[in-house]
């Protein structure tokens, strides 16, 4: 989606408010499309006495396989978009100010790369996830794992009295 500034890039106190649906289920995360359901973005564009102000919010519910115990569930991610935007910038190394195409700001792109960098690298069904059992494969959250401990070759002939 492309926003058309015009209206606001020389009246300070205006805003311009938007809200679009961006589809980016063909993003490819470790193997997995965790962004199946749409990315809702709203907000505004302010002129704040001259300085064109872009906040509002980028979010959706991320469907997701845990990386400890491999178990399918959903997360709800939001991701907030505050950022200073330009018509021209006088030192092009700015990372903080994103330049306008003309009068215009192609926000889905940049919707999309703060959704997108916004990432987790770890996906956990819960904080304390306690994974699978190495032994037995077992998943640690929804039972004890089946393992028998392993003596010690030292200590086996001690086992032994126990067991009688």
């Amino acid at each position: 989606m492309r926003l058309n500034l015009r209206e606001i890039l020389s009246v300070p106190g205006s805003s311009l408010p938007f809200s679009d649906v961006l589809d980016l289920s063909h993003l490819e995360f470790f193997g997995e499309r965790p962004i199946a359901r749409p990315l809702r973005v709203h907000g505004q564009v302010r002129n704040k006495a001259g300085a064109l102000m872009l906040e509002g919010t980028a979010d959706t519910v991320l469907e997701l396989v845990c990386d400890r115990c491999g178990t399918p569930f959903e997360k709800e991610k939001s991701v907030v978009l505050d950022t200073l935007l330009a018509a021209e910038l006088e030192n092009k190394d700015s990372d903080q100010i994103v330049l306008l195409d003309g009068e215009e700001l192609d926000l889905g792109e940049l919707a999309s790369t703060a959704f997108i960098l916004a990432m987790d690298t770890k996906s956990l069904c819960k904080e304390d996830c306690k994974g699978l059992c190495s032994g037995c494969g077992v998943n640690l959250n929804e039972a004890p794992c089946r393992c028998k401990p392993e003596v010690d070759p030292r200590l086996a002939a001690l086992g032994q009295l126990l067991d009688k």
